[in-house]
């Protein structure tokens, strides 16, 4: 077989083409000016530079149209150009045509020095069998692997690289991998084995795969010799044996060894256990007769100013009332009658909230939840404690979502009772008390807004807490258990209180409360 490389090419192209000037000078109209130019063009394929086919055809087709001006005083210019208008068209084409030649041939040649790069510099072991599981190509890889070379692997069965103790099994298994072929790794969850030319045995690790051409089946075998990695993982499964043995011996060590500690120690955990017993105890003593030292101070304090005051009125009004007994004085007597009668109220407010908080703190207090109507249930509330209000203030109530809701009405209502009896009495006269509902996926939330005097932020934390009383409220009636009752009976309910204050502009009270299924 002939075969040109890039230098040779390119000077018998120069040479051909050169000729086919020379010749063409002197024998115009010749077949043989057209061909040397075509034969010419086509060298250029075997050419290593990209455009030295374009540069071939357009001197070429230059060529080819300037003739007819050289000869024109033998046949005239129109003339001579009309009949080198074929080899004109048939230079241009064949150019073309070398062109698209040449770039395959670029494309075939990089992408078979690329295959063959890899082939040759691959790490791994590749082994080529025909359709009949012989060997027809071998990397240089596989042979160090092997020990063969690769005149000594080509053409022999693949076998020749199985131990014999499976070749037989093997022979079935790669029939029936030809007739079923796909992609693969072999060997997973069990070891492969093959076979040097010394016959020496070594692990390896295998993956198939597999392609056709010309109706024939090849199959790539893809080998990695693990012998290192293998001796490697026996020897860490040996060295980790070795620890598991120390390990037990550890354990069995530290048994004992904690075995005795817990044997010395029991006695004095024991002993440290009744001790913290003994100072948790002390502790919570301490801490409950703190508490309840603190409550009777509070008691003691609030109970002699709640109930002097009273108790002056009705003793200074008994006193007055005796003065008047004429009839015509009856509406002096009238007068302090009723104040009488509303010191004995406020202190009967007092024994009730007194005799609240005992239910409260002994879990004598009942839930009865129940349906009604939040809407009605609440105007009946606001309507009575309208007559509660100062002069010039005014109760407003609006509402809006589901009518029906279940929880314990008799609490609700004394919670409030409570909030908007604090409302009216906190607000000064002409100051509006406003009071909103809504119940949205069974949800009831209540608030109460009013525009007295406020509470001061450091106050806010401890309104819930018994007998405390906001340092602005000193000179107005109350004992500090209202707010504490409230917030035991809402966690009967199962529900909340949220409370926001400006000093000087008012307080809201926000109260939500979950419906009751069971």
């Amino acid at each position: 077989m002939i075969s040109l490389n890039s230098r040779q090419a390119t000077f018998l192209a120069i040479v051909i083409f050169t000729a086919t000037v020379i010749f063409g000078y002197y024998f115009p109209g010749k077949p043989i000016i057209s061909s040397g130019m075509l034969v010419a063009i086509f060298l250029t394929i075997f050419i290593r530079h990209t455009y030295s086919t374009i540069i071939a055809g357009v001197l070429s087709i230059t060529i080819a149209t300037i003739y007819p001006v050289i000869h024109q005083y033998q046949t005239g210019f129109f003339t001579g150009v009309t009949e080198n208008l074929f080899i004109i068209i048939l230079i241009f084409f064949s150019t073309l045509l070398a062109w698209y030649v040449k770039s395959l041939l670029l494309h075939l040649q990089f992408d078979r020095t690329h295959m063959t790069s890899l082939f040759e510099n691959a790490t791994e072991g590749i082994v080529l069998t025909n359709g009949k599981g012989n060997i027809i190509l071998a990397n240089p890889s596989a042979e160090q692997i092997f020990g063969y070379s690769s005149d000594e692997l080509i053409g022999k069965e693949i076998e020749i690289l199985i131990p014999k103790k499976v070749k037989p099994h093997h022979t079935e298994l790669r029939s029936g991998y030809y007739k079923a072929p796909s992609n693969r790794t072999m060997g997973s969850g069990r070891d492969l084995y093959a076979v040097k030319k010394d016959g020496t045995e070594f692990p390896v690790e295998v993956s198939l795969s597999f392609y056709k051409q010309n109706d024939e089946q090849y199959v790539i075998a893809f080998v990695v010799d693990i012998t290192t990695r293998k001796q490697t993982e026996h020897n860490i499964q040996q060295k980790q044996a070795e620890l598991e043995a120390i390990t037990s011996e550890i354990q069995l060590l530290n048994t004992q060894l904690e075995a005795k500690v817990e044997e010395r120690t029991a006695i004095l955990k024991e002993a440290l256990e009744k001790l913290e017993q003994s100072q948790k105890e002390l502790h919570d003593a301490l801490n409950k007769e703190k508490e309840l030292n603190e409550l009777k101070s509070r008691f003691v304090s609030m109970a002699s100013h709640e109930f002097r005051t009273p108790l002056s009125t009705i003793l200074s009004s008994a006193t007055l009332v005796s003065k008047y007994p004429l009839s015509e004085d009856n509406e002096k007597r009238m007068k302090h009658i009723t104040r009488i009668k509303d010191a004995v109220d406020h202190m009967n407010e007092l024994l009730e909230d007194f005799l609240s908080l005992g239910k409260l703190e002994e879990n004598r207090v009942g839930f009865l939840p129940g349906a009604f109507s939040p809407f009605d249930f609440i105007e009946e509330t606001v309507d009575e404690m309208k007559t509660q209000a100062k002069p010039g203030q005014e109760i407003s109530f609006s509402f809006d979502g589901e009518n029906e809701f279940v929880t314990d009405k008799r609490l609700l209502k004394n919670t409030l009772i409570n909030l908007l009896s604090n409302a009216l009495k906190f607000s000064g006269e002409n100051k509006p008390v406003h009071l909103s509902a809504s119940h949205h996926n069974n949800k009831l939330t209540i608030t109460i807004r009013d525009s007295g005097i406020g509470i001061p932020p450091e106050d806010i934390p401890y309104l819930f807490d018994t007998f405390f009383r906001s340092r602005n409220a000193s000179n107005i009636q109350g004992t500090g258990l209202g707010l504490p009752i409230i917030k035991r009976y809402l966690n009967l309910l199962q529900g909340s209180i949220d409370v926001e204050s400006t000093l000087g502009k008012g307080t809201t009270f926000t109260i939500v409360l979950p419906r009751i299924t069971a």
